[in-house]
């Protein structure tokens, strides 16, 4: 007997969901095995499971709408990274490399499209500019395992995908400028529009100075996670909301949502609890465009799509090679960027839907195009392949980044910054190195601000906290916290995310140290053992004790108590080696040589 079909919103809602997730996941990992990466995964998925494929899912505009809050998430996160100090520092790579890559490859595709397709000038502006931008969800990735985002090719070509996620949302506007669609004509004119735009930036700056970091400070005092995420999405939506109500990009309204909060301490906390958001509604989004892709289109006209996928690769290829050279890379880094950077990007299933809904091209464009960008980014393992080897060719003028791990990157995460972290950030910045400051005390951070010292929010020790803190480039993690129950199993996946760093530790007592025991440590110091020491010494100075001596009990002090805390460690309590212990009546003696031995 067959199951009933399902019938009720609950009961559709359930069987899709499981569909689509089961298809997913499937799929997910099906193309990361073979190295093709997430992105296609879920395209493919979506395709399968969609009208066009098995039919066992529908709906996909509705499933479309809903996941472009994926899209809106991501353009906040992208707001985020915007930094007012690294804007400034990489402003050139960003406002001039950037801005002459997205409009050269977008003049020469559009020649391209125009020429060749028979398409009109509108149509092709709105297909040939969404194919200049590059995909992010699968270059960054690339960037970070090799360990160059922070080395200046990395930092190269994270301007010009930092650029083209910006020129997403002057891209939208030129897109509706150009609408044929009768609903747009009948909204407000262009330069009301314009009006809107500059108020509502304005508004969102002002809410976010003087309503939401005073109430992120009142929640972080709370210490509830729960409100973090609340406070981030309310935030996202709410900036998203009023853009909409006012008929521009909700696109722009989270991203200036990002960019208010950028430098805020709270920075690193709001991105690890929104990121599982983005991830999962942006997942959504990808199989929805392979929901809505319309393969018979494609299966007419596959010379057509590979063609210009071929085209598209070629080109972004040449042209990015050059200007990278025109901006000072050595003609082999150039040639890795140019490899890295000539798939197209997901924003572009962005774009051809705002083109299809501003009557600019056809359905059946969008999903020829839509198709050309997936065969493209099918591309891109392959090339990451050879980019690689360009990637990591020494520039000439740069002798001194012979190889990889040398390049500059982020240095050191200081979790914890008390009287003991300030101690340790401090003498490693005055070495030079960089150093990333996390605590989950706002009133510390507070207080921080005032000496210019930039803390961020957030409990140190989770992973996510720490891979947006920059945990996968750092060479050192320590934890300074005064945090007794820091132990073996908070610590063990820590060192699993992240095996390039150091881990240092801060321990509360002895019995913490051998909590601690098993964990691939470079260090562990007990935060009162040295200063006590200090004190000890000084109290012998002050009954007149010999220097001499002072150094030679020093000296057994500290080996006697290395050789209990083995023993202790070795049998995993505190009772053992109590013999080692001094205690009253048992003390050292000195003989005149200068050897001691316990009495």
């Amino acid at each position: 007997m067959s199951a009933p079909a399902p019938t009720g919103a609950t009961d559709i809602l359930l069987s899709e969901g499981v569909v689509l997730l089961g298809a997913a996941v499937a799929f997910v990992m099906l193309f990361r095995r073979f190295g093709l990466g997430a992105v296609l995964g879920y395209l493919v998925a979506g395709a399968l499971v969609g009208p066009q494929g098995l039919k066992l899912v529908g709906g996909a505009e509705s499933k479309l709408a809903i996941a472009e809050i994926g899209i809106v998430l991501l353009l906040f996160l992208v707001g985020l990274e915007l930094h007012p100090a690294r804007l400034w520092r990489l402003k050139r790579d960003i406002f001039a490399l950037g801005l002459a890559q997205v409009v050269t490859c977008g003049c020469v595709l559009i020649a391209i499209i125009f020429f060749t397709t028979g398409f009109s000038w509108g149509a092709a502006i709105a297909l040939g500019m969404p194919l200049a931008l590059s995909s992010t969800a699968q270059v960054l990735p690339s960037l970070k395992s090799s360990g160059r985002i922070n080395s200046p090719f990395g930092e190269k070509v994270f301007s010009i995908l930092l650029f083209q996620d910006l020129s997403i949302v002057p891209l939208i506007t030129i897109i509706a400028a150009l609408s044929r669609n009768p609903a747009d004509a009948a909204g407000p004119p262009g330069w009301v529009l314009a009006g809107y735009t500059v108020a509502a930036i304005m508004g969102l700056v002002l809410a976010g100075r003087f309503v939401l970091r005073p109430l992120l400070g009142l929640v972080g005092r709370l210490g509830e996670r729960e409100l973090f995420v609340a406070v981030g999405l309310f935030t996202v939506l709410a900036a998203a909301a009023l853009m909409h109500m006012l008929h521009l990009s909700t696109a722009l309204g989270a991203f200036v949502a990002g960019v208010m909060l950028a430098d805020s301490p709270y920075r690193h906390e709001i991105e690890a609890d929104v990121e599982p958001f983005r991830s999962i509604l942006l997942g959504l989004f990808f199989l929805a465009v392979g929901m809505v892709l319309d393969l018979r289109a494609v299966a007419a006209n596959p010379v057509f799509v590979v063609a210009m996928a071929a085209i598209l690769v070629a080109t972004k290829t040449a042209i990015i090679t050059g200007l990278a050279r025109l901006f000072g890379m050595d003609w082999k880094q150039a040639l890795g960027a140019g490899l890295l950077l000539s798939q197209g990007g997901e924003f572009g299933f962005v774009l051809f839907a705002q083109a299809q809904g501003a009557y600019l091209i056809a359905p059946e464009a969008a999903s020829l195009f839509s198709a050309i960008v997936t065969f493209s980014m099918a591309t891109t393992p392959f090339l990451m392949l050879f980019a690689r080897r360009f990637e990591f060719a020494s520039p000439k003028d740069r002798p001194d980044l012979s190889t990889p791990d040398e390049a500059p990157r982020g240095t050191a995460i200081i979790v914890g910054y008390g009287r003991f972290g300030q101690t340790v950030a401090q003498m490693l910045m005055g070495h030079g190195f960089g150093v990333v400051l996390i605590d989950k005390k706002p009133a510390q951070i507070e207080v921080s601000s005032r000496f210019d010292m930039k803390v961020y929010y957030g409990d140190g020790t989770r992973i996510d906290l720490l891979r947006r803190a920059g945990g996968e480039e750092a060479r050192l993690i320590a934890f300074c916290i005064d945090d007794p129950s820091l132990d073996r199993r908070v610590l063990e996946p820590v060192g699993e995310a992240f095996p390039q760093a150091a881990l240092m530790v801060r321990a509360f007592d002895r019995r913490q140290v051998l909590a601690l025991e098993g964990v691939d440590l470079a260090g562990v110091v007990r935060e009162v053992y040295e200063s006590a020491i200090c004190m000890g010494v000084k109290a012998m100075q002050a009954l007149g004790v010999p220097d001499e001596e002072i150094d030679e009990v020093e000296r057994q002090y500290r080996a006697n108590d290395e050789q209990r805390m083995a023993v202790q460690i070795e049998h995993g309590t505190l009772l053992a080696a109590k013999d080692l212990m001094y205690r009253p009546g048992r003390a050292m003696r000195l003989v005149s040589r200068g050897d001691g031995e316990g009495a």
